[in-house]
């Protein structure tokens, strides 16, 4: 794709970088207060069975990532004009999400300057490796590194390791403003926690509350996972790389039905978020739709999605997410290649 029309695709979608305040009003409604009730359902129904409590906290989970997206879109300065209002409504939603706002904010904003770029990995991004630097590691690192990359740690410990533990500290250099803002967000959400504890009874509401945060957070990771990792995906780097690119061909088109769409909050167009981060969540279909070239952007849809479960390395020779049997397949092929040209450029004697 020529520079020219980068330029183009970025400015064909800027009509949709705008706030309707109508939506965004009605969107808070149809989000938090579904919330509300079905995490008092699931609490009421504690005296009834608990397989009906975790029942309700599977959709009360679902609008936790809703009321998420709310927050991510706040993050962006895109779900009110106001920044004022953002700030604000971000640290409402951040508390209910358990994500603190001014760090995921800053952390996000070089996500997404540096999405795809091989030479600016370590912020806001997952642990990615490429074949040559996995192969660099000591065995302790690729352990690490190994234990990481596997589903059930990432999926299974990553809603408390992430959500519990990581986001409650301050990031390595981080300003003034943002450490205050992580400071007062965990003052807020032990405040909220215990007052809800204090009324409910710390274990009703734990009952009801960690089933809904663990199976939210795991959603969030999956998103979060899938909608970079998909095999022929896009990284360079940073001599080469291109915003627009990393944006249509390094973020997927994630296809799901329209009731997980819905609640997902349209984040599968997320080739459209990266390529203009300033369109609201309820304008991301649109102008998908009304961009042809944005519509050839890499398309999967669930079945697919779980494919990529197993990619673990980025190949640079081949530009495709492979997986550490893949890898380990294609470095014995090349080393054979190897011998087989050093035997037949070999020197004749005499």
């Amino acid at each position: 794709m020529s520079e020219l029309k980068q330029t183009h695709l970025k400015k064909s979608v800027a009509p949709y970088e705008k706030t309707n305040i109508a939506i965004s009003i009605r969107q808070i409604g149809n989000t938090l207060l579904p919330l509300v009730l079905l995490w008092a359902a699931a609490y009421a129904s504690l005296s009834v069975s608990y397989w009906l409590t975790l029942l309700f906290a599977i959709p009360a989970s679902a609008f936790v990532v809703r009321t998420f997206i709310i927050f991510h879109d706040c993050c962006h300065g895109s779900f009110f004009q106001s920044k004022r209002a953002n700030d604000i409504m971000g640290i409402i939603t951040g508390v209910l999400t358990l994500v603190p706002y001014q760090q995921w904010k800053n952390a996000h904003g070089i996500h997404h300057a540096t999405s795809s770029n091989l030479d600016k990995r370590g912020v806001g991004d997952l642990w990615i490796l490429t074949i040559n630097e996995y192969e660099a590691l000591t065995p302790f690192r690729k352990f690490i590194y190994r234990a990481y990359r596997n589903p059930l740690v990432m999926f299974g410990l990553g809603p408390i390791a992430v959500f519990i533990v990581q986001y409650r500290f301050n990031r390595k250099g981080a300003k003034r403003k943002e450490r205050l803002n992580t400071y007062l967000m965990n003052i807020l959400i032990v405040g909220f926690y215990a007052l809800m504890c204090l009324t409910l009874g710390w274990q009703s509401f734990l009952l009801v509350q960690f089933p809904v945060f663990y199976l939210a957070g795991a959603m969030g990771i999956w998103l979060f996972y899938v909608q970079h990792q998909f095999e022929e995906s896009y990284f360079e780097h940073n001599d080469e790389w291109s915003y627009v690119l990393a944006a249509v061909e390094g973020s997927s088109y994630y296809k799901l039905p329209k009731l997980l769409q819905w609640l997902t909050g349209n984040i599968g167009y997320h080739h459209v978020h990266h390529l203009a981060p300033k369109v609201p969540n309820y304008y991301l279909e649109h102008a998908h739709e009304s961009t042809p070239p944005l519509q050839k952007a890499t398309t999967i849809n669930i079945r697919q999605s779980l494919e990529s479960l197993r990619f673990r390395l980025w190949d640079e020779d081949r530009k495709i997410f492979v997986s550490f049997r893949d890898a380990r397949r294609h470095r014995m092929a090349k080393s054979k290649e190897l011998v087989r040209g050093a035997v037949f450029t070999k020197p004749k004697a005499g």
